[in-house]
């Protein structure tokens, strides 16, 4: 067996990437032992750095500096996919390396208490990717729709499960029109809650049952939603005080890009845009299932959103989006037009409130908590207290 990733040498500072606890010496040893197996199995051993903590009870991992010269320059992952010739579509195993190689890149830590959590991890974030791929909506802000056969509605409780519904087949059966024959109605920050929701179940069915039939109760009950969603599965990780660069993308991350235009983010649903990220540089579209987006599409889309704003007849600020559509294929025709736009919109966003010279790019990205036995983070609420508001 291979096994030859290097350590650092002693002068260098090691970037952030990831760190893998055990719970003592001959935990941590074990981990990186297989750590290091699932480099060796997937290609990467060569181009990754490691060096074990002081007390011997951690390892960290991340590119060495040609690796990363030539892999992420920059921190950009979004050529990932071309560099090492992947095929994340149709094979999973390229995708888990997309996955691991960007994590590695990371500028801020990846940590985890064991080698099990963040095979957990790895493996929710390819859940998310699968199931976001296969995800098809009708978008709309006022209306919502749901299986009438799994679910039922009261304003107190959201969305929950009818009797005898299974959790995992009631997210597959709302999202995923090649099982359902049909498009529901959400909101974008709605449907990316249900991908998520997905891929932690099938996380948890597979490595934490109890969890798993705690999260099924629980959305027997009432749905978690909004900020108490983020607050419960997620993690965000940079800031406005330390932002992620700007291209810095990991398959599966949830991300908001931001509407810099001041007038036309009153319109209901278009303050921004809630997507994941699915690795090749692509981004969730929703309601166009087969037209991903990259960077430079959503960057033209959201800056036209300025150029479509109207009042209907009731004097509600609406965005029209047959004109966007319009306005963007025009745009893409012109590739000076398209430099502008993209060097207006790839600088980081303002802060909530402010609309000054800040582009559509958020400082940060959001991945799932912790989920395995004896480490998860998650703490679901049984039903009582009322949802949090979400800061921008």
């Amino acid at each position: 067996m291979k096994m030859s990733a290097s350590n650092y040498p002693p002068s260098s500072r090691p970037l952030p990437g990831i760190g893998i606890r055990g719970n003592g010496p001959d935990a941590a040893r074990h981990g990186h032992h297989r750590f290091m197996e699932l480099l060796d199995g997937l290609q990467l051993a060569d181009c990754v750095q490691a060096a074990p903590g002081g007390d011997g009870s951690q390892h960290r991992y991340c590119l060495r500096p040609d690796s990363f010269a030539g892999l992420t320059p920059d921190h950009d992952t979004t050529g990932l996919c071309a560099t090492l010739g992947l095929d994340t579509q149709d094979s999973p195993r390229d995708l888990e390396k997309e996955i691991l190689t960007a994590m590695l890149a990371s500028p801020v830590p990846f940590d985890y208490p064991s080698f099990d959590e963040f095979e957990s991890a790895l493996r929710v974030r390819g859940n998310i990717v699968q199931a976001a791929r296969r995800t098809a909506l009708a978008f709309d802000t006022e209306h919502a729709e749901r299986p009438e056969a799994f679910w039922r509605y009261a304003e107190s409780s959201g969305f929950t499960l009818k009797e005898g519904a299974n959790l995992i087949e009631a997210l597959r059966l709302t999202t995923q029109p090649d099982r359902s024959k049909r498009l529901y109605s959400f909101s974008c920050y709605r449907a990316t809650e249900y991908v998520i929701l997905l891929a932690v179940a099938q996380e948890l069915q597979a490595s934490n049952p109890p969890l798993f039939e705690q999260l099924q109760r629980q959305w027997e009950t009432r749905a978690i939603m909004s900020g108490q969603f983020h607050e419960v599965f997620l993690r965000e990780y940079g800031s406005m005080d330390a932002p992620l660069p700007p291209m810095y993308y990991v398959p599966g991350d949830r991300l908001w890009f931001r509407n810099p235009d001041g007038h036309s983010s009153n319109a209901e649903g278009y303050e921004g845009s809630w997507v994941f990220y699915l690795g090749n540089g692509l981004f969730t579209n929703f309601w166009k299932r087969d037209q991903p987006f990259t960077v430079t599409t959503k960057c033209v889309e959201l800056f036209h959103w300025r150029n479509a704003t109207y009042r209907d007849d009731q004097g509600k600020l609406q965005v029209d989006d047959d004109v966007v559509d319009a306005l963007v294929a025009k745009s893409l025709s012109d590739p000076g037009e398209v430099a502008s736009i993209r060097d207006r919109m790839l600088r980081l966003r303002d802060p909530g409130g402010v609309y000054g010279d800040g582009g559509c790019i958020d400082t940060s990205r959001e991945c799932v908590r912790l989920l395995r036995p004896g480490t998860s983070e998650l703490v679901f609420p049984e039903g009582g207290g009322a949802a949090l508001a979400r800061a921008s």
